[in-house]
């Protein structure tokens, strides 16, 4: 970290009457908090736009034809990868 960084983060703990580790801890944890929400709230978006509740039936939706894949393929990769990173951060806040 660099000088001034230190600084910030001594005079924060101090202020808040935690120690520099508490300050570091909790703040890491309310960054992946708020990541999540932004993702959780995009995939909301993309589930309800589409009327699925995941990647799965979305999948299961072109496979029976209710589903055009030639106009929302983008949106089922974005929705992939957004269920893919709404795990790992769970997983990363199960760990806090």
């Amino acid at each position: 970290m660099v000088a001034a960084t230190k600084k910030l983060l001594h005079t924060v703990a101090e202020e808040l009457c935690l120690s520099s580790e508490e300050v570091v801890k909790r703040g890491l944890r309310s960054l992946v908090e708020r990541q999540l929400r932004e993702i959780n709230a995009e995939i909301f978006h993309l589930t309800g736009h589409y009327n699925v509740f995941n990647v799965q039936e979305m999948e299961a939706r072109y496979q029976d034809g209710t589903l055009e894949e030639a106009t929302s393929w983008k949106d089922l990769q974005r929705l992939d990868h957004l269920e893919y990173k709404q795990e790992r951060l769970s997983t990363i806040l199960r760990a806090c």
